[in-house]
């Protein structure tokens, strides 16, 4: 096992998305997991799902690495906070090795995986599409060796081989280019995971079929991968400078213990682990709820955090657990403090798509052809149990769907060249924006204590 600091580590890259570097990381960590390992793995960037099936194939959670989300500075912390007990960490990219966020506010190429390889000084692989070319595969991988000095590119995985006469060619051409490969897997289009309109299908839905798909993915890439030459490349790491992120370090505990519930299973996967931890180090006994199953909030729940995921799916079941659905409103009517972005502000609204939701809020949301997606820096326009007005935060946005109005008489946020958005309503807050609490921790600082204010609140109400 290593130390603090000394995790071995690579990080997964391709020229461009779409390459396969989902599968081949999974396959990976998988893989290595089967070798007996504990392997922690990690995402560039703010995408919720792919972590969901490295972190299947892990046993452990898939933890985010953005430097747009959570603050450059606290990259390598967040990392060795992810990686503890770890004997290596994998960690995919995003996009292409040297494409970074858009934001007009940002340098080319920051938050890139290039960038954050660098800041972890990790060696990278090189994931390769291979399935339309032969010798001119060794020209790309030498531009992709060569753009960035900083960049150490240790080694290529040559994915969708045809053949083994294929196979040959390929690594004849890369023995020209000095950089090692480190194995080659063949197409296997039996084993993609199943997409919709926003990516890949969640891990957490598919269940037993993504643990056979997992496991499957650790057999195949552990056979055509040389995982002994990955391990000593990861080994070739140096250590990294500072403590690991430490939750209880970035907030202040309230008295009290609220108990907070966090609403969870197949139509509510999104979610950074680092938010639930914030909540119990500010002090919350964090309890899990699940609306398509379970027709009670846990007993004393003082608040609810609702985050992302996929209730348009799943709009007909939520909608027919009337008691869970009632309760959650009673809960807002009753001043307990509520949290939700995206999926959240979906189920809090009066319908999906013409399907009852909770009601909470008097908004009609609905699917929409448009996929709104990027980074945002936005400001609070309200006071609220989340953020003081004023407050500033990064958060992004991901969703095919639009809220009929787009924000309430109190807004939450607002951000530039966007008009006002979302809703502060009493003890709610709900908006499309996703937030990693990280980069601003005093959010669930905030949020606990209002849930900790209002159960003595709810109390006296109550005995009315």
């Amino acid at each position: 096992m290593s130390g603090v600091g000394r995790v071995p580590r690579i990080v997964v890259a391709a020229p461009s998305s779409n390459a396969g570097k989902t599968s081949i990381a999974t396959g990976l960590v998988a893989a290595l997991t089967a070798r007996g390992l504990a392997v922690s793995p990690h995402k560039v960037g703010p995408d919720y799902i792919d972590p969901g099936y490295t972190g299947l194939a892990a046993g452990r959670p898939g933890r985010n690495l953005d430097p747009v989300l959570q603050g450059e500075e606290r990259v390598v912390p967040l990392f060795l906070h992810g990686a503890r007990g770890a004997d290596v960490a994998v960690v995919e990219g995003v996009m292409g090795l040297f494409d970074g966020a858009t934001s007009p506010d940002v340098e080319p190429g920051f938050a890139s995986t290039a960038h954050v390889a660098r800041l972890l000084r990790a060696p990278v692989v090189l994931v390769v599409d291979a399935g339309a070319q032969a010798q001119s595969v060794a020209a790309l991988v030498h531009g992709f060796a060569t753009f960035d000095p900083r960049v150490r590119l240790g080694g290529v995985v040559l994915n969708r081989v045809g053949s083994d006469r294929h196979e040959a060619i390929l690594r004849e051409a890369l023995d020209a280019a000095g950089v090692p490969v480190l194995g080659a897997v063949r197409r296997l289009d039996a084993l993609g995971t199943p997409s919709r309109h926003l990516g890949l299908v969640p891990a957490a839905e598919r269940s037993t079929e993504a643990l056979a798909t997992v496991r499957r993915l650790g057999e195949v890439v552990g056979a055509a991968v040389d995982l002994d030459a990955v391990l000593r490349l990861a080994r070739s790491a140096p250590g990294l400078d500072g403590p690991p992120w430490d939750p209880a370090a970035e907030v202040t505990a309230v008295a009290g213990r609220p108990r907070v519930a966090v609403a969870g299973g197949p139509a509510f996967t999104f979610g950074y682990a680092e938010n639930a931890e914030l909540l119990a180090a500010a002090g919350a006994e964090v309890v899990p709820v699940d609306p398509l199953r379970d027709e009670a909030l846990p007993a004393g729940t003082a608040g609810l955090v609702v985050g992302g995921g996929f209730p348009e799916v799943y709009a007909d079941q939520l909608s027919a657990n009337t008691p869970l659905r009632d309760a959650v409103a009673a809960l807002a009517a009753g001043g307990g403090p509520v949290a939700a972005e995206c999926a959240g502000l979906l189920y809090l609204s009066r319908e999906l798509d013409g399907t009852p939701m909770c009601g909470v809020l008097d908004v009609a949301t609905a699917m929409t052809p448009r996929l709104t997606l990027g980074y945002r820096a936005a400001v609070a326009l309200s006071d609220s149990v989340l953020a003081r007005a004023g407050t500033r935060v990064r958060g992004h946005e991901f969703h095919r769907t639009h809220a009929l109005p787009g924000a309430g008489p109190t807004p939450a946020w607002r951000w530039p060249g966007g008009a006002p958005e979302g809703f502060v309503a009493g003890s709610v807050h709900a908006s499309y924006l996703h937030l990693h609490w990280a980069g601003s921790p005093a959010l669930a600082e905030r949020f606990v204590a209002a849930c900790a204010a209002a159960v003595p609140e709810r109390a006296r109400h109550a005995r009315r």
